[in-house]
């Protein structure tokens, strides 16, 4: 993930327990112990809007952290370690623009890609997959409506955007008119801090608090699901420890950092894009992420660059100021080494081509100082799709 001027949540637990379902996971000795019940209400919310298997999730506990206590119990959940394991076993798709593996090219098919602190919602009849990648620290999230197969994923990267990017991925997944069955899917996010405690202390507030990126994310989305009143079934929860791998020296490594929703049945399975696939306007849309934390108006919010019912990119204006074009000749004289620990939460897990990555981006910004040039009359960038199912830009 991309560093940005955010800071990091801490994760809060709390020292009062009843019982404790969690055995497996190194986080154990910092969870507040809780009860599981698979039919009984949750004491959380009157309902429990969460279902695991086609049965109500429900938790007890009296924690102050009761995002926490549902998402060790969701990660302990047999169903749903099973269903990990299954999603591991799975051959990565790899997406390009000349050729895609893992997908028969009897038709022309057609993705769309979403980068991070984007989302797009879309169509079945319209789409055939919509993916992302990139996400070591981030969490890649899709919902699907059962009845319809409106599909929604994004990329979120910080806790506060949590609130409004469910609203807004939701917004055309969810028919006002009638009751929808979401299916829902969590990939992304590993073990990136290593838990620090002393053998002699036991009362658990008195332990040190762990204090990374992934964990404080996912235990915000399991607590925004958990209090909405929409029916979620979740389906994949390939994060945190579920998601990491480490080296002979200990070192954790995501597993996986991007998956893809095939439209048509709501499928789900590991993905990786490159340079000629997370498209269009690559280049553009990632400069745009870094200038929407300066940008008051989209402050909590997902980017919206995808137009659903029209399958079009629309990507709004963003200005960048001379300050950022001597950021961009700044980093440029940075090696690849210094790069990796300036400019990500994760330096050790990123893919091989993050540095040439933020490298265009830069090269970008000291060619085309002026933003208006990039944006002529201030008017979005719009790519339509081709009849072989490639982006063209519009210029009407």
């Amino acid at each position: 993930m991309n560093k940005q001027k955010q800071n990091p949540l801490k994760a809060h637990f709390s020292s009062r327990a009843i019982h404790t379902i969690i055995s497996r996971n190194p986080f154990t000795l910092l969870l507040s112990p809780v009860i599981l019940h698979l039919s009984s209400p949750s004491i959380f919310h009157p309902r429990a809007m969460i279902f695991v298997d086609g049965i109500p999730f429900t938790v007890e506990s009296s924690s102050s952290n009761k995002g926490a206590d549902v998402l060790y119990a969701l990660m302990e959940c047999p169903f749903l370690v099973d269903a990990t394991k299954s999603f591991k076993s799975i051959p990565e798709m790899r997406f390009t623009d000349s050729e895609q593996f893992g997908v028969e090219r009897s038709t022309i098919c057609k993705w769309v890609y979403v980068f991070q602190k984007e989302y797009a919602t879309v169509d079945p009849a319209l789409v055939d997959f919509v993916g992302t990648d990139e996400a070591t620290t981030c969490v890649g999230v899709a919902f699907r409506n059962r009845r319809n197969g409106m599909t929604s994923v994004a990329h979120i990267d910080f806790p506060n955007i949590i609130e409004n990017a469910v609203s807004q991925m939701l917004s055309l997944v969810v028919d006002p008119s009638s009751d929808a069955e979401l299916d829902v899917h969590l990939v992304g996010g590993f073990e990136d801090v290593l838990l620090k405690e002393s053998n002699d202390i036991t009362e658990l507030e008195d332990r040190k608090k762990t204090e990374g990126y992934s964990f404080p994310l996912c235990n915000k989305i399991i607590e925004r699901l958990w209090t909405r009143p929409e029916t979620f079934h979740l389906q994949t929860l390939c994060v945190l420890h579920h998601n990491t791998r480490r080296d002979s020296k200990g070192n954790a490594y995501p597993i996986f950092s991007g998956f893809s929703v095939k439209t048509s049945d709501g499928s789900v399975f590991p993905a990786s894009f490159d340079s000629t696939s997370r498209c269009p306007d690559e280049v553009i849309r990632r400069i745009r992420l870094s200038s929407s934390y300066e940008d008051p108006s989209l402050k909590g919010r997902l980017l919206e660059t995808y137009e659903t019912h029209t399958d079009q990119f629309k990507i709004e204006p963003c200005c960048w100021s001379p300050w950022k074009r001597y950021m961009a000749l700044s980093l440029q004289q940075l090696s690849d080494a210094e790069i990796l620990q300036s400019c990500s939460t994760s330096p050790s897990a990123e893919a091989p081509d993050f540095v040439e990555n933020s490298r265009r981006q830069w090269a970008y910004l000291v060619e085309h100082p002026d933003w208006k040039e990039s944006f002529p009359k201030k008017k979005p960038r719009i790519f339509r799709r081709a009849a072989d199912g490639k982006w063209e830009r519009s210029f009407n």
